[in-house]
């Protein structure tokens, strides 16, 4: 749970520097809602790690100072190249959480219920940015992009 947690304060980052650095102000409100919904995301897997006795990650402000940079860079590139940003980490999300919800024990029904939910919503705003006219993103950019998850994923794993 605490790798989604992280998830969810990246998440909170990217929409947030994103939503900055658009021009278009339908983008912007679309970026600041997805955000806020972020925010139930983060809360729920926060109260899940409180429930578990676990802890969130330390590094979670270094993993926020990172999402929003490469937020601001994907918006930077243009608002079509940010919504394919937002499909392709959505895509990624939804593929992790797919990989949480084979491991978690049936039993924990609580925790089911939170990753379960977040797909439903992570799916949504990959579906959103697909329609608001995202641009596929080159293989070597995907690719990256998974990568640094892993990498990502691994360490706030232990830390």
């Amino acid at each position: 749970m605490r790798v989604n947690h992280v998830g969810e304060v990246c998440a909170q980052a990217l929409y947030t520097a994103q939503a900055a650095v658009t021009k278009d102000k339908a983008l912007r409100a679309h970026f600041l809602h997805a955000a806020r919904e972020e925010t139930d995301h983060l809360a729920w897997t926060h109260d899940r790690l409180e429930a578990l006795g676990a802890r969130s990650s330390l590094l979670n402000p270094i993993w926020y100072a990172g999402a929003f940079g490469l937020g601001l860079l994907a918006g930077r590139l243009g608002d079509r190249w940010s919504l394919g940003f937002v499909a392709e980490t959505e895509k990624q999300v939804e593929a992790h959480l797919d990989g949480h919800l084979d491991r978690l024990p049936v039993a924990d029904a609580a925790s089911r219920a939170v990753v379960v939910q977040m797909k439903i919503d992570e799916a949504r705003h990959a579906a959103e940015a697909w329609s608001a006219g995202a641009k596929e993103l080159p293989a070597p950019v995907k690719g990256v992009m998974k990568l640094v998850s892993k990498v990502m994923t691994t360490v706030a794993h232990r830390i």
